[in-house]
């Protein structure tokens, strides 16, 4: 990271950590792919929750955002005239955030999905009375096991609902499919497509998302768009997944060394409250960069124990970088964050605006 030792050494623990050279680099990886196979991007902001960094998305050509709540949209959309088009994946239930969705689609253009007619039929008692319609996509499950209809049929049947229901639009197909499972959901969506085409019905949007198969999101053409999110930022997961190098890691978390009971063991002032408790399938709560021979194996809210195949080398007082597991969590987990680079001369500490919404 582009983080000078002196800024280091001034930055109080723990502290999340942001190269935005790093960032700005992920994300026009990922963009020039999309731009060569002739996909629209959409990227998913739950991982940065800025609208600064929306925006560097949204210059480098991505077509929109997408929010997983209604308070995270009100969040990015108040923080950005340049966030004009939002899609909202997540199902949405319940009067208060009906007339908080209400309220956004009156600002930009909005989107929301759905799998169910449940779903459906509370969007459109909420909208059939508004100016513009609300456009519905149906939330189709290709193998990841998450919400969605189960069946290229039950697709169908639920996009027709949706065309004949009062005040919405059906919009399209959106899946969050599983890792390396492009030809699943290449032949769910096809047949669904060619099922709700054969009603007269157009499909003008297929979106699908996530970071670890992005690079190989062409290899399910019937998609149209794509929502990587975790992107922007890499984490240790992605690393171990081989997505990506620890380079490519824009967030870190900074931490001090508070006590070394032993010579092989160390305590630092980062734990659950800061890595969070995800494994994502690894051992270890994240990596310190440039010590292999670490491993951070237990922790509390407010403490973190790193353990060596050696002796540990480290003395209180000294600051650790740690490339967490899972980086979205972590930016949930805190009021700001430390950024540096993209022609800085000095750190700024930005305030997570999308964070600790409840709508």
């Amino acid at each position: 990271m582009s983080f000078s030792p002196e800024d280091l050494a001034a930055i109080d623990t723990p502290a999340v950590l942001i190269d935005l050279d790093v960032a700005r680099r992920n994300i026009e990886r990922f963009q020039h792919y999309a731009d060569d196979h002739g996909l629209r991007v959409r990227p998913h902001i739950k991982t940065h929750k800025l609208p600064a960094i929306a925006e560097m998305q949204l210059a480098a050509g991505a077509v929109g955002i997408t929010c997983q709540k209604v308070s995270e949209a009100e969040a990015m959309v108040a923080g950005s005239r340049a966030i004009t088009d939002v899609l909202i994946t997540y199902n949405i239930v319940g009067s208060e955030k009906l007339d908080h969705l209400k309220a956004l689609a009156r600002k930009v253009t909005l989107s929301v999905v759905a799998d169910s007619r449940a779903v459906v039929d509370g969007l459109s008692g909420a909208f059939r009375g508004e100016p513009q319609p609300l456009t519905v996509l149906v939330e189709c499950d290709t193998g990841a096991n998450r919400c969605g209809v189960l069946t290229p049929e039950a697709a169908e049947a639920l996009a027709a609902h949706i065309h004949a229901s009062p005040g919405l639009v059906f919009g399209g197909l959106m899946t969050y499919p599983p890792a390396g499972g492009e030809a699943a959901v290449e032949r769910f969506l096809e047949e669904a497509k060619s099922r709700i085409e054969a009603r007269g019905i157009a499909v003008p949007v297929i979106t699908s998302g996530g970071t670890p198969s992005m690079m190989h999101a062409a290899e399910a053409p019937v998609t149209t768009e794509y929502r990587p999110g975790t992107y922007v930022y890499n984490d240790r997961s992605l690393v171990s997944r081989g997505t990506c190098g620890w380079d490519d890691c824009a967030l870190n978390v900074l931490a001090t060394v508070v006590s070394v009971p032993a010579p092989n063991r160390a305590i630092i002032d980062a734990g659950s409250k800061t890595l969070t408790s995800d494994l994502l399938g690894l051992t270890g709560y994240g990596h310190v960069l440039g010590r292999d021979d670490i491993a951070i194996d237990q922790l509390s809210e407010e403490h973190g124990r790193l353990i060596s195949t050696g002796p540990i080398g480290l003395a209180v007082g000294d600051k650790v970088r740690i490339v967490p597991n899972h980086a979205c969590v972590v930016t949930n987990m805190v009021d700001a964050v430390v950024v540096t680079g993209d022609g800085r001369t000095t750190p700024e500490t930005w305030p997570i605006v999308a964070r600790g919404k409840i709508v």
